[in-house]
């Protein structure tokens, strides 16, 4: 089985058929799925998708974008919720200096109350990145001085300097169908280079990202399959090599994940 480690399945794009997704996914052999929170305001739908489904689990967080809709979140406050049985990770969290729809001064003390919630609960913490490689990179090196906790990278489409030094911390890094679009020489040579190999886990990021060959589509967690096969061409693996090392890495991530 394949885990994919980041959807978004709680908003409109999967409001009218989420069963028939769902099940699409397990007749592949795609199972359990991880259902993203990226508002806490969203989190009752996020683990009310979760509760209904045996294999679906859920995470609590804020991303970078609605930082400044909760700007005192506390940490605390996330770890009392992320007491949930069904709760696996903290985040989606992060900085985003792309967009910027919530100022820096927003995003940077929530992703450090994020990140003391992960070192309190022991679970791992989800992290979005774009256009942020080194603030993200001194941040986390600060951060773990203080303590440890172990970050994932996901939807990786960072450098290599921001890769080499969050492996150095321990961080693993998740291939999204992005690593299989022609433009993405440099994700690909990431990925191939400098990503430890025990510490990559594979994700659709569902509804967005489709990979090929379903770009243009709706994407879903039955093509975590295409993204596995996009991952296996760059690392010369056999497709039961990668689900193997994903799987077994994503296990070891979220270990509160059953089996």
């Amino acid at each position: 089985m394949l885990i994919d480690t980041h959807v978004n399945i709680h908003g409109e794009a999967f409001e009218a058929d989420l069963d028939e997704v769902l099940d699409r996914a397990r007749q592949v052999g795609v199972s359990p799925m991880i259902a993203i929170c990226s508002r806490i305001s969203e989190f009752d739908a996020v683990r009310g998708i979760a509760e209904a489904h045996e294999d679906v689990f859920c995470t609590i967080g804020a991303h970078p974008h609605h930082a400044k809709d909760r700007p005192d979140i506390t940490a605390d406050e996330l770890v009392a919720i992320a007491e949930h049985p069904k709760v696996v990770a903290i985040g989606e969290t992060g900085l985003d200096f792309h967009y910027n729809h919530s100022p820096a001064e927003a995003q940077l003390p929530s992703l450090r109350a994020h990140i003391e919630a992960a070192r309190q609960s022991g679970l791992p913490i989800i992290l979005h990145c774009r256009e942020a490689d080194l603030q993200m990179a001194d941040l986390l090196e600060e951060e773990m001085g203080k303590g440890e906790f172990t970050p994932l990278l996901h939807c990786y489409t960072g450098g290599a300097e921001l890769a080499r030094r969050a492996a150095d911390l321990g961080a693993y890094f998740s291939a999204s169908g992005i690593i299989s679009f022609k433009k993405a020489d440099e994700v690909r040579a990431v990925f191939e280079a400098v990503i430890p190999e025990d510490r990559i886990v594979i994700e659709t990021d569902c509804p967005y990202l489709a990979p090929v060959p379903h770009r243009g589509r709706r994407n879903e967690p039955a093509y975590l399959p295409d993204v596995a096969a996009a991952l296996a061409a760059v690392k010369g693996w056999s497709l039961e090599q990668t689900t193997v090392r994903t799987t077994d890495a994503a296990r070891r991530l979220f270990n509160r994940l059953p089996g």
